[in-house]
């Protein structure tokens, strides 16, 4: 879904919007919202598939372990360390879609300078690409949406309806961390953070954007990611 900045303080933090994290006002898709800054829409049923799915056992985590993910982008490679000791199920998820190819050919469809930038669900033609069942929310787990973390969008009228789509801080968003059991202060699960690729992070949130259909803040060029893949 799509959100807007005012949209997105008014109904997450005490009025903390929706990061649908993924084109919220989105007439032809929407399984999940994020941060909140932009409305949900219904999902659209679009012809595109889903990639074929690979062996989906829960990750098992002995000792200290940090799975990293490369995102290579049209701007440069983003390194993300995942936290599975943070929020097991919600790296085995997102794990579930770098080795599925799901986020491959997918855009960043929403960058908000000085807040988050969000992706994993639309293709650089705006289709949505279906997620699977949503997961628990494990945004209890401590873990704060600092600058450069990695967090999952989701509805903010629904605690556990995280599938696909993801955001990056682009500072820090105290309002959306974890702050009470009520969906609108159950906050946004932090399961990662940018190790690598700063500088590219800094130049996909200084791109031009323009609000399109029901897109707000897309990137007037298509910032893609061109692979997701893991690397340990």
């Amino acid at each position: 879904m799509v959100l807007s900045r005012s949209a997105l303080r008014s109904l997450l933090a005490l009025n903390v919007c929706l990061l649908w994290f993924a084109g919220c006002n989105h007439s032809t898709s929407t399984s999940e919202t994020t941060t909140a800054k932009h409305e949900e829409t219904g999902s659209g049923g679009d012809d595109t598939e889903a990639p074929q799915e690979k062996n989906d056992k829960p990750l098992e985590v002995h000792g200290p372990y940090y799975p990293t993910v490369v995102l290579k982008t049209s701007m440069g490679e983003l390194t993300i360390k995942l936290d599975p000791q943070a929020a097991p199920r919600t790296v085995n998820n997102f794990l579930h879609y770098v080795e599925n190819g799901l986020y491959n050919q997918t855009i960043f469809h929403q960058v908000d300078a000085g807040y988050v930038v969000l992706g994993g669900t639309y293709t650089a033609e705006l289709v949505e690409r279906p997620g699977r069942y949503p997961i628990p929310n494990e945004a209890s787990n401590g873990r704060k949406n600092l600058r450069g973390t990695v967090a999952m969008s989701r509805q903010p009228d629904n605690i556990d309806s995280s599938t696909s789509q993801f955001f990056i801080n682009l500072q820090d968003n105290p309002h959306l961390d974890h702050r009470g059991e009520a969906a609108e202060e159950y906050g946004y699960c932090v399961f990662g953070e940018v190790v690598e690729g700063d500088e590219v992070l800094e130049k996909i949130a200084a791109v031009a954007v323009e609000d399109k259909d029901n897109f707000q803040k897309l990137p007037v060029e298509t910032v893609l990611i061109e692979s997701a893949y893991r690397v340990r």
